[in-house]
């Protein structure tokens, strides 16, 4: 029960149903108990001063009032017939007169108004009226075993309805429940009878208002999966097709430096290789730190980053590549030191994808510089820079432009977007003056 829906929504239905019934019966229990008291203390004070007023006009004879007359006779059961009882005393304290069933022991000993008085283990409501023309003093009294047994036989009147509905109700909630419920089940079973490739978006017009957000939030939800698998069919065709091409280059360098005689041709043909061995290397690499990217970027927190530390660390893992090539890396650090939020792994996996591509763009004795801030670090080279209208496009995976280099592969700048998108930041790229190309990773 505690796993099902449904079951949930019984019981509370169920307690919370019972629950105001019972909180009705105790409000009707102590109003009822109240409005009695009420009603019967007025009754009290009627019947006493009615009494009284019919001896002051001598319709009542005191004196002949018997205090001797027969027992009557014992009622039982649930009756409340003769609920009052009335005595009649002589201000000098002797009993004149008593309606039958009344004790023979003073009701009250206030003169005047309502008090209550146990006698014989029972406890009576007493209104008393004092008439000193006549000098008697005339009591009613009321048992209040007979009030209480009256307040108890109402609620039972709402008990006993309750005992033999409460089943019947929880059965008629059970069924609402259950067919309020239909439309859940409705959508469960259409998820559970779709293919694992059927990512059509549900129909959420005909969905109650209920239903409606998680029909959208699951049309989302298919949406994006349907982006991500689309995204992931494009990145592997263009991987297999990239790949391809270097290692059929390969297979035609190597049959030509076995069969050639000529030494020249030989040398050609291993620096092709060579070429080509790098290329695919780096398109390896590449690929992997694309699914490093979507990995990390899933898994990493935020970490203390000092960029000064940091871009030290990027610089000598690069100054190698860069003295290859006739390149020098130049850092240029802000005034202060600057600590930034950022996945650590994510900004190393950014910024060298980006210093390489820049490595690889630049021209033997060029400088390709790295400065930072708090807001971004912006890395400049000194190479042809890029046409206007490949700018948008240069992030997009296996892009090469047309000032590509023999190495590259279209992936450096789309990784570093990917990360920059990761950390909350944002890759931007504008040609320099008057030529290269510089490249922003904003933080924020």
């Amino acid at each position: 029960m505690r796993g099902s829906l449904k079951g949930r929504l019984f019981a509370i239905l169920v307690l919370a149903t019972g629950l105001v019934w019972a909180l009705a019966t105790v409000w009707i229990y102590v109003s009822t108990r109240a409005e009695v008291e009420h009603v019967l203390d007025a009754r009290l004070m009627e019947a006493a001063r009615m009494v009284s007023s019919l001896v002051d006009s001598q319709d009542i004879d005191v004196a002949v009032a018997s205090l001797d007359r027969p027992a009557p006779p014992v009622r039982t059961g649930a009756s409340y017939e003769r609920q009052l009882s009335c005595q009649i005393w002589s201000l000098t304290g002797s009993l004149i007169g008593k309606s039958d069933g009344a004790p023979e022991t003073r009701l009250s000993d206030h003169r005047d108004g309502f008090s209550e008085r146990e006698i014989d283990g029972e406890t009576w409501r007493v209104f008393a009226v004092e008439n000193q023309a006549l000098g008697i003093q005339v009591l009613v009294g009321d048992n209040l075993d007979i009030r209480a047994r009256l307040v108890r036989d109402v609620v039972k009147g709402l008990l006993l309805p309750m005992a033999l509905v409460v089943p019947a109700l929880g059965a008629l909630i059970w069924f609402g429940v259950g067919r309020g419920m239909r439309p859940l089940d409705e959508l469960a079973e259409g998820l559970r009878r779709r293919k694992a490739d059927d990512l059509h978006p549900i129909s959420a017009d005909a969905a109650a208002a209920e239903i409606r957000p998680v029909a959208t939030a699951l049309n989302g939800l298919f949406e994006r999966v349907r982006e991500t698998r689309e995204r992931e069919r494009v990145f592997l065709a263009y991987a297999a097709h990239e790949l391809r091409t270097p290692l059929a280059g390969l297979k035609t360098q190597a049959e030509i430096s076995l069969r050639t005689d000529r030494e020249d041709v030989r040398q050609a043909a291993l620096a092709q290789i060579v070429t080509a061995v790098d290329r695919t290397s780096r398109l390896v690499r590449q690929l992997l730190a694309t699914a490093e990217a979507e990995a990390v970027g899933a898994a990493s927190g935020d970490d203390l980053v000092d960029l000064a530390r940091f871009l030290r660390s990027m610089a000598a893992e690069h100054s190698a590549q860069a003295e290859l090539r006739g390149i020098r890396l130049e850092l240029l650090p802000p005034a202060a030191a600057v600590v930034v939020r950022a996945s650590e792994p994510l900004l190393a996996l950014a910024l060298r994808n980006i210093v390489e591509n820049a490595i690889n763009h630049s021209p033997p004795g060029a400088v390709v510089t790295v400065s930072w801030s708090a807001e971004a670090i912006v890395v400049e080279d000194q190479g042809p820079g890029m046409p206007e209208n490949e700018i948008a496009r240069a992030t997009e995976r296996f892009f090469r432009g047309s000032a590509r280099s023999p190495v590259g592969s279209g992936l450096g700048l789309s990784i570093a977007a990917l990360c920059a998108e990761r950390i909350g930041g944002t890759l931007l790229l504008e040609n320099r003056q008057p030529h290269g190309l510089r490249v922003a990773l904003r933080l924020v």
